[in-house]
């Protein structure tokens, strides 16, 4: 199963991801009864959403609407960093005991096929494509064989980030939250039709050139140590965002470095998830 967030008509709505060019909305209903996606997570309703749109056949034309964030309105977002030794090797870091761990606001994310704003306060505009996770049943202190069950499912994500913002202090914050930086999706495919993340690869793609390709089973540590980790602390909410780690190939660390500017196609393809993609845009943010 894929779902999907939209906006149509000027009213957010959800359902289920056919293809670029259409999706099948929620009935009016199922809409009244849970007004989002996460809401739908929560109530543990997919498979109904999923029965109920299928039935109702109401075809949503991608050119009579707009994408938003799969999870439009998270209540939290976690992004893991140096997450792959590709990336930790690139970024000159020792290895570490526990995830590093920083947060993201919802107002940074943006959709498949936005334009992703290039902030005016920095020229070192970079790519980082991730593997997010969607939390479906919330939790504390949850252990590392229970995490699968917590997991409602995935999708791709562009941690989006200005270099020189993220390097003013060694909190990285600043440089990881400004305003629609960070695409989320084009669809949440569920974790049952995705067995296996472990056999997922990720590409990265500035104009066409492959930036970044690994695969998911290079994360160094797994999405049950990260929910462990983080459902140690705080309480983990249907619909929060988990963003794993990008591996190596950031344009930062290239000689030349390589950063995004208006007019660049940044496209993150993640097996099973289908492409994000997006293209920068001055935006003066």
């Amino acid at each position: 199963m894929r779902f999907v967030s939209f906006e149509t008509q000027g009213k957010a709505s959800y359902g289920l991801w056919k293809d670029e060019h259409s999706w099948l909305n929620a009935p009016a209903a199922f809409l009244a009864q849970y007004p989002d996606l996460k809401s739908v997570i929560a109530a543990n309703q997919l498979d109904a959403l999923e029965a109920a749109a299928v039935q109702s056949g109401e075809t949503v034309r991608a050119s009579d609407a707009r994408l938003l964030p799969v999870i439009a309105n998270p209540g939290k977002v976690f992004c893991v960093g140096l997450n792959y030794k590709s990336h930790v090797a690139e970024m000159k870091r020792a290895d570490s005991e526990h995830p590093a761990i920083f947060t993201r606001f919802a107002d940074s994310l943006s959709a498949h096929g936005a334009a992703l704003p290039k902030p005016a306060a920095t020229q070192r505009f970079d790519f980082e494509g991730e593997l997010a996770v969607i939390i479906g049943q919330g939790g504390r202190n949850i252990s590392q064989a229970d995490a699968w069950d917590h997991i409602a499912g995935y999708a791709c994500f562009n941690d989006g980030t200005a270099r020189d913002w993220q390097r003013h202090t060694h909190q990285w914050t600043p440089g990881k939250n400004f305003p629609a930086t960070g695409p989320l999706g084009p669809f949440m495919a569920t974790r049952k039709a995705i067995p296996d993340v472990n056999q997922l690869t990720l590409e990265s793609r500035l104009n066409g050139q492959v930036m970044q390709h690994a695969s998911v089973a290079d994360l160094i540590f797994t999405l049950p140590v990260i929910i462990e980790y983080l459902s140690g602390f705080t309480n983990l909410s249907p619909g929060d965002v988990i963003a794993t780690g990008t591996p190596g190939g950031v344009g930062d660390k290239r000689e030349p470095a390589v950063y995004m500017h208006a007019g660049d196609v940044i496209e993150v393809e993640i097996t099973g998830l289908g492409t994000l993609r997006n293209v920068v845009t001055d935006a003066g943010i």
